[in-house]
C-alpha cells in the first residue's frame, strides 16, 4: 500500500537564529547550523518509473523480484551438468536448445549437452556452459579440451539482487542506471518528491533586462539568467519572479506572490543593511530575519529567513559571491528541503599550478580550472570579474587559516559537476 500524501510542517520562526554572541561565523559552523535546523519542506507522490528520471525518493525501495530470477547462461555455448576434467571431452549432443525467452521444456540427461544461448534460463540438468568457440560439433557430439569448473560461464539467480532485498534509499535522486535496476527488479511506480520549487527574485533600481537599453548608472541583471539555471541543472522547478526596483512595497507584493507560488525563495541584492537594502528590512519586520556574516571569500553576509513560512535566502547582489553562496551554502540546503538530504561536494587534491599568499581568517574560493593535471586559477580574484565564472570548471577551496601555496603544493579542487552542475 502507498503511503498517503503528506506535506511536511512548515519550519519555525527562529529556525535561522544564530548562538548569543556569534558575529562572524566560519563556514563550518554556518553550515552545520543549516544541517541542523532545516528539514524536508516538500511533500509525497506516486509516479510511474517512466516519468521518475531524476526525482527524489521519498521512501525505501525493496526488490519485487529477483536478479536474474534464475540461473542462466552468460555465453553461447553448449550446457551440460558438473565440471570437465583436464582433457579431451567427448559428450553426445541432446536435441533442441535454450535461448532467452525461450526456455528448454525438459531434463538434459546425464553426460549429454545442449545449446544454450546468452541469457537463456539453464534447463534441469545443465548446471555448466562451454563457450562456443572452444568446441568443435560433429555427428550430433561435442568435443572440447578439459578443465572446466562446475558453473562456468553461468549466473547464479539472485547473484544481482535477491528478492526483498533492499534496492535504493530514500533521498535518492534517480538516475537513468537507477531506472534500469528498478525495472530489473519487478517495480514499476516509485513514491517519490515532488520538485522543490525555488524562486528567483533579482532587486535593485540599477538593474535592467538584458537587450534593453542601460542608461548612466545601470547594469544588466546578470544575476537571475545564473540563478534560474543553477535551479534547473540542480533538479528543483526554478521559478523567475522577475527584477524588482529598490521599492519595498513592491518587493512586499513580490515576496507575497512568490511564497505562494515556490517552497523556497532566493534572491540577489538588498541583504545587507543599507538604505536601500528592503530584502533584509522586510524579513526583519516579519519578525524572521537573521544577518549571517559568514568568514568567506567571496560573500557578504547572507540574509536568512522565512516569509509567509517560506525560507528566504537572501543573496548578495555581486553575481561572483551570489554563485559561490549558492554552491556552499544554498546548494546543500535546498538538497535537505527538497528530500535528498545534505549533500557534501566532492574535492580532490590537486597539485596548484599558481601561488597566493593567504591572511587567516577566512576560507576563501578562487575561480579555478584544471589543465595537465594541476589546478589553475583566474588571473584576477576581483569579485566583479564575471567572465571568470564562465572560464572557471570549478572552484579552488582554500582553508580557514594563513596558508603560502607555491607552485605543486596541494589544494583541494572542486569541479562544478560535484555542485549537480
Amino acid at each position: 500500500m502507498s503511503k498517503p500524501d503528506i506535506t511536511p510542517p512548515p519550519l519555525r520562526n527562529d529556525c535561522f537564529a544564530l548562538p548569543a554572541g556569534v558575529s562572524w561565523t566560519p563556514v563550518d559552523e554556518a553550515l552545520a547550523l543549516l544541517r541542523d535546523r532545516l528539514t524536508v519542506v516538500t511533500a509525497t507522490e506516486t509516479v510511474p518509473l517512466d516519468q521518475a528520471a531524476g526525482r527524489i525518493l521519498a521512501r525505501d525501495i525493496v526488490a519485487q523480484r529477483s536478479n536474474p530470477p534464475q540461473p542462466n547462461t552468460a555465453v553461447d555455448g553448449y550446457g551440460f551438468a558438473g565440471a570437465a576434467p583436464e582433457g579431451a571431452q567427448v559428450m553426445p549432443l541432446h536435441p533442441g536448445r535454450a535461448a532467452a525467452g525461450f526456455p528448454f521444456d525438459g531434463v538434459v540427461p546425464d553426460g549429454h549437452a545442449l545449446r544454450v544461448l546468452t541469457g537463456a534460463a539453464l534447463p534441469a540438468g545443465v548446471d555448466t556452459v562451454i563457450l562456443e568457440e572452444d568446441v568443435t560439433v560433429q555427428a550430433d557430439h561435442i568435443a572440447f579440451h578439459g578443465p572446466l569448473k562446475q558453473g562456468a560461464n553461468t549466473r547464479r539467480a539472485g547473484e544481482d539482487v535477491v528478492e526483498g532485498d533492499p534496492v535504493l534509499p530514500a533521498g535518492r535522486r534517480l538516475t537513468p542506471a537507477d531506472l534500469a535496476l528498478l525495472s530489473a527488479t519487478g517495480i514499476a511506480k516509485v513514491q517519490v518528491r515532488k520538485v522543490l520549487r525555488v524562486a528567483v527574485l533579482s532587486t535593485g533600481d540599477e538593474l535592467v533586462e538584458p537587450g534593453d537599453s542601460a542608461g548612466p548608472g545601470q547594469i544588466f541583471d546578470a544575476n537571475r539568467p545564473m540563478l534560474l539555471s543553477l535551479m534547473d541543472r540542480m533538479g528543483y522547478q526554478p521559478v523567475d519572479m522577475g527584477r524588482v526596483a529598490d521599492d519595498r512595497d513592491a518587493l512586499r507584493d513580490r515576496l507575497n506572490s512568490a511564497a505562494a507560488q515556490a517552497d523556497v525563495i532566493l534572491t540577489s541584492g538588498g541583504a545587507s543593511a543599507g538604505d536601500e537594502d528592503h530584502v533584509s528590512a522586510l524579513l526583519r519586520q516579519a519578525g524572521a530575519m537573521q544577518e549571517w556574516r559568514i568568514a568567506l571569500k567571496p560573500g557578504r553576509p547572507l540574509a536568512l529567513g522565512l516569509w509567509n513560512d517560506t525560507p528566504v535566502f537572501g543573496l548578495p547582489g555581486n553575481p561572483v559571491a551570489a554563485l559561490v553562496c549558492t554552491l556552499i551554502f544554498a546548494r546543500p540546503a535546498l538538497g535537505l528541503m527538497a528530500g535528498e538530504g545534505w549533500q557534501e561536494p566532492q574535492g580532490f587534491d590537486l597539485p596548484a599550478a599558481f601561488e597566493k599568499r593567504k591572511k587567516p581568517g577566512r576560507r576563501e574560493y578562487l575561480r579555478a580550472r584544471v589543465r595537465d593535471g594541476r589546478a589553475e586559477v583566474f588571473s584576477s580574484e576581483g569579485s566583479g570579474r564575471i567572465s571568470g565564472l564562465s572560464w572557471a570548471e570549478g572552484l579552488v577551496e582554500i582553508e580557514d587559516g594563513a596558508r603560502h601555496i607555491k607552485p605543486g603544493d596541494s589544494v583541494r579542487f572542486i569541479p562544478y559537476g560535484s555542485f549537480g552542475l
